[in-house]
Formats: structure tokens, C-alpha cells, sequence
């Protein structure tokens, strides 16, 4: 649906995007003219956000709720690449190439997306440097991440291909805090690197037995950093 004509709301969706890296710098007259050929949607729980091989007509941004990139095999089966959160964009390759869409997005939970059309998102990434700086250095992290991604996949050990995901997703927060934010279920885990939800939920309750980590509904902290990334190395 577009984006609301009364100015209040129009206030509260701006303060929303400067809240969003990409667009954070924009200045008030990008931003302007961002909000004018923005549209927001509403998905609701397991909807298909984008689906693969449609047109990549629109850069995506994530308002709030979390979404799954998936792949599907040539066998059926689907293959969770990474989760989104809110302030994420999505959909950027179609949109620079002018291909069609390389995987499709699904809803984990009820989400609020803003869609912004291509031609706006060409102009911003060719005419606002902080955009432009963003973008590139966004484009780096994900060659290598893919990269690193590919790698896991190649482990052969099941147990060893769970400590390195886990290392592949972990952040580091206040202090030396390292933790997993926005925990995939197993199911999800076990799409993403090709095993079984009861291996995936195998594996985590002996981490958790050792001490190595703790374990809550949506995140994971990690007690002993050393010990995984040992666990993950031999």
C-alpha cells in the first residue's frame, strides 16, 4: 500500500529510515525524495516476499520482523541462505544488474517492508557518496561471507559445520560479549547447512552441557569463545 498522506505518519516513517544504515547520511532533499516514491507492504507470517525469478524492480528494506533469503534445490528442497533483520536491505543484485530476483525472501514473522523503485535506488547509489560507501563495503562483506559460506558447506563432519555456523553468525557486543542474535530455529539451521533438525538440536545441547554456550528462545551466547572456535578448527 503507499505510504500514508498525513504528515505525522510521514514524520514517523522518515524517523524509521534514518534509522536504516543505508540511508542513514541521506540528506533532507534525498531524503524527500525517497520518501515521495516509497511504498510500504505488509506481509503476514510465511508469505513470500519476493519470490525467485521475478523482476528486480525495487530495493527492499526491512521495517521490522525477521525474513529468511532462501534457495530451492534442483530437488525441491529449500535451502535457508541467511535471516534479515530490520534496518537490512534486500534485493540489490537485480536491482544494479537489472536481472531477475537470484533467491526468494519468506516472512518468519508478520514484517513491514518498504519497497523503493529502481531508478530511485540507481540514482541514489550513483549521486549520495555515503550510499555509494555503503553499498560497496555491504557488497565486500557479502562476497566473503558467501565465500566463507561455501566453505562450511564443503565440511564433511556434521557437528564441525554447526560450530562453525555458529561462529560464522556470532557478534560481539558490550565488552567481549560474543553472542548469536535473532537464533534460527533448528529446522532453519538445519536447511541452511544441510543436516537434520535433530542433529542441529543434538549438537547445541552438548555445547550447552559443556559450558560452552547458553542458550535462550531467540539468542545464543557464547560463554566460551575459545573452546568453539577450537571445536570448530580441529
Amino acid at each position: 500500500m503507499p505510504v500514508p498522506k498525513d504528515s505525522q505518519n510521514k514524520v514517523s516513517v522518515q524517523i524509521h529510515l534514518r534509522k536504516i544504515p543505508l540511508l542513514a547520511q541521506l540528506s533532507e532533499e534525498e531524503m524527500r525524495q525517497v520518501m515521495t516514491d516509497l511504498r510500504i507492504r505488509t506481509y503476514a507470517k510465511r508469505d513470500v516476499v519476493l519470490q525467485k525469478g521475478a523482476s528486480g524492480d525495487s530495493l527492499l528494506f526491512l521495517l521490522s520482523g525477521q525474513l529468511q533469503v532462501i534457495d530451492v534445490t534442483e530437488d525441491g528442497r529449500a535451502i535457508g541462505l541467511r535471516m534479515l533483520a530490520p534496518g537490512d536491505f534486500f534485493g540489490e543484485i537485480a536491482v544494479i544488474n537489472g536481472s531477475t530476483r537470484s533467491a526468494s525472501v519468506v516472512a518468519l514473522s508478520p514484517v513491514m517492508v518498504a519497497l523503493l523503485p529502481r531508478a530511485t535506488a540507481l540514482h541514489l547509489f550513483s549521486h549520495s557518496p555515503s550510499v555509494a560507501k555503503h553499498m560497496l563495503r555491504f557488497l565486500a562483506e557479502k562476497v566473503q561471507r558467501d565465500s566463507q559460506f561455501r566453505a562450511l558447506l564443503s565440511i564433511h563432519n556434521t557437528a564441525k559445520r554447526i560450530y562453525t555456523f555458529l561462529e560464522l553468525m556470532k557478534e560481539k557486543k558490550e565488552g567481549d560479549l560474543e553472542v548469536v542474535e535473532n537464533l534460527p530455529t533448528h529446522q532453519d539451521i538445519a536447511n541452511m547447512i544441510n543436516t537434520s533438525r535433530e542433529t542441529v538440536t543434538r549438537t547445541l545441547l552438548a555445547l550447552v552441557q559443556q559450558g560452552i554456550i547458553e542458550k535462550g528462545t531467540h539468542r545464543l551466547i557464547i560463554l566460551n569463545p575459545a573452546e568453539l572456535h577450537k571445536l570448530a578448527q580441529n
